[in-house]
């Protein structure tokens, strides 16, 4: 059977620019679909994981230090740009988010957009704070950047992050990106992170 997986994810995360370009590959030759998922990871953090902000205060410079180290590893594995953090972190991604959100409907244009800015983002070290930026990327990606911009910043548009935040909580989520496989009988599995991919591999594969 097709198993079916949710990517709960926000364009700001240095570990879901990986995860987003890992996912397929490590779910190949798999019955499966990817749903994507756009939410506020800071919405998140805010409700349930306060943590996080603790670990980025000065005095634990070090570690993270460590941790930036241990990303750019990971991405020289995945074959991907890891230019972070840049000037422009931390992301105040609600602009991208919400641009993420009027694609929602549209999987494969959303698809197509993401991977545009992470790439911009995570790469070239370009502000997806700057709706300027936004619709340039969007152009990028073939899709209309100016009528997008339009979307994203409707209250219809507005609403459908806060309300896709929400249920992402009301799921358990703790951070992005928040991976759920879906089982039979309405069941859920919860996966966190780049690095438990092999194990949302191999849910998929007991279940397809």
């Amino acid at each position: 059977m097709t198993v079916r997986v949710e990517f709960f994810f926000d364009l700001s995360s240095p570990w879901t620019r990986l995860a987003f370009a890992n996912i397929r590959p490590a779910l190949d030759g798999l019955d499966y679909s990817i749903t994507w998922r756009p939410f506020l990871v800071g919405g998140v953090f805010n409700a349930v994981n306060p943590s996080v902000y603790e670990s980025r205060k000065p005095e634990n410079a070090a570690r993270l230090a460590r941790s930036f180290g241990w990303l750019k590893q990971w991405a020289e594995l995945a074959g991907v740009g890891m230019n972070f953090p840049s000037e422009h972190h931390p992301l105040k991604s609600v602009n991208a988010m919400r641009f993420c959100c009027a694609l929602e409907q549209e999987q494969e244009a959303l698809e197509r957009f993401a991977h545009a800015a992470f790439e911009a983002y995570f790469t070239h070290a370009r502000n997806l704070d700057d709706p300027a930026v936004l619709v340039a990327v969007a152009n990028e990606a073939g899709l209309g950047g100016a009528a997008l911009a339009e979307r994203a910043g409707s209250q219809p548009i507005k609403d459908r992050l806060r309300a896709n935040t929400d249920e992402a909580i009301a799921r358990g989520a703790f951070g992005s990106p928040t991976i759920i496989v879906h089982e039979p009988a309405g069941e859920e599995q919860l996966y966190f992170g780049n690095d438990q991919l092999p194990l949302v591999r191999a849910k998929v594969a007991a279940l397809a």
